[in-house]
């Protein structure tokens, strides 16, 4: 199938001003999908959407309770968040990731993960002559981030092997979306220890930490990892994935005191604020694990019925012991795979989504009701 023409359109008269900043970034992946996403919903029985990974179960109660009480705020919120939503930053850092030396000057709440994401390199400064590197089967966001800041991006296999010259941001993503891979301890305090050495900043994409299947992720921030100290380091989490928060756009940085700080200044000038009623949402979400044991036994029964019926029916799965999804392969290209599950009225994003490295795997959300779960299910193994 043809994907969309991705040649810009002319600027409106009068835009003579605008630069191209669009002309820095790859084409938007998404957008390549839809001939495919058209074919899958032309399936007798509908389309069972397995691509983007979207929440789709209800928002906990609580929390919806939190954010209706906290309705009534015609204020301007700060950017630095509430006292008490800070608290239970730390609280969560400290009790669930062991990040003893988690403080609240030390956190800042923002606008959902992939903003932070985005928007990273260019708020701590970074540009031309610099490079921002990220491992090369990656969100493809990393990338983004160091084009809009104008900054080198660079693929990695292993960050310790890295030319450190020029080097100002390295990502690390673990559990990785798209692989599902989680970095071992010894892996986790070797980055660190690299980093530190040549006073890089590292910055670890955490938001899929606390669905781990077949292993026990753990953070950056705790002190067997980074020591006493967090300096020199920050993770990044999201309450997208594991209180269904996607459309609230709760999540928040952590660790190097200085560095939250500056962002904290940047991030005033720029307006980034988390809405009140949300910052009074993730409080009532960080307080409670409950909500987040529940919806971890929902995703384990639809990962274990997809993995089953990948595997019956010839795909190879490699990684995913943790995050939402299946990264599987039939070793072939991974568009012809998208295609031939378009035609069972399921659709899967392609691995080369997220690097050339991808290009024979396609990565399988189980994030789909019970319902349409059991209807890719049933599609597989006729």
């Amino acid at each position: 199938m043809s994907t969309n023409d991705s040649t810009p359109a002319p600027l409106p008269t009068g835009s003579g001003a605008a630069r191209r900043v669009s002309e820095l970034l790859p084409v938007f992946p998404w957008d390549r999908l839809e001939p495919y996403k058209a074919t899958a919903a032309a399936h007798p029985d509908g389309i069972v959407d397995l691509s983007v990974g979207t929440p789709v179960d209800p928002v906990p109660e609580l929390i919806q309770k939190a954010l209706g009480a906290a309705s009534d705020t015609p204020g301007y919120p700060t950017v630095w968040g509430t006292p008490e939503l800070r608290e239970a930053i730390v609280g969560w850092l400290r009790h669930r990731l062991g990040a003893v030396a988690a403080e609240p000057a030390g956190v800042l709440p923002t606008v959902g993960s992939k903003e932070l994401v985005a928007w990273l390199p260019t708020q701590l400064g970074l540009g031309p002559g610099d490079r921002v590197a990220f491992p090369r089967l990656a969100y493809p966001t990393y990338e983004v981030g160091a084009r809009l800041a104008r900054a080198e991006p660079v693929p990695y296999d292993d960050p310790w092997e890295l030319d450190p010259t020029g080097l100002r941001l390295l990502w690390l993503n673990s559990p990785s979306n798209p692989t599902g891979r989680v970095l071992s301890r010894e892996e986790l305090r070797r980055a660190v220890a690299w980093a530190r050495e040549h006073g890089v900043l590292l910055v670890s994409d955490e938001c899929y930490l606390e669905l781990g299947w077949d292993a026990d992720p753990e953070s950056v921030l705790r002190p067997e990892i980074c020591g006493d100290s967090h300096d020199g380091i920050l993770a990044v989490h999201s309450l997208s994935k594991r209180s269904n928060l996607a459309g609230y756009r709760a999540s928040f940085v952590a660790g190097d005191r200085a560095v939250v700080q500056e962002l904290l200044q940047v991030r005033k000038h720029g307006g980034m604020i988390v809405p009140a009623p949300v910052q009074a949402a993730a409080i009532a979400a960080l307080s409670d694990h409950t909500h987040v044991a529940e919806q971890r036994e929902r995703y384990a029964r639809r990962r274990t019925a997809l993995r089953e019926a990948l595997e019956a029916y010839g795909f190879r799965i490699e990684h995913s012991e943790a995050s939402l999804y299946l990264w599987a392969t039939r070793d072939e290209a991974c568009w012809d795979t998208v295609a031939a599950l378009a035609e069972l009225g399921i659709l899967v994003a392609p691995g080369d989504f997220y690097g050339e490295a991808g290009e024979r795997f396609v990565r399988v959300a189980f994030t789909a009701t019970d319902e349409r779960v059991d209807a890719a299910v049933r599609r597989l193994g006729s």
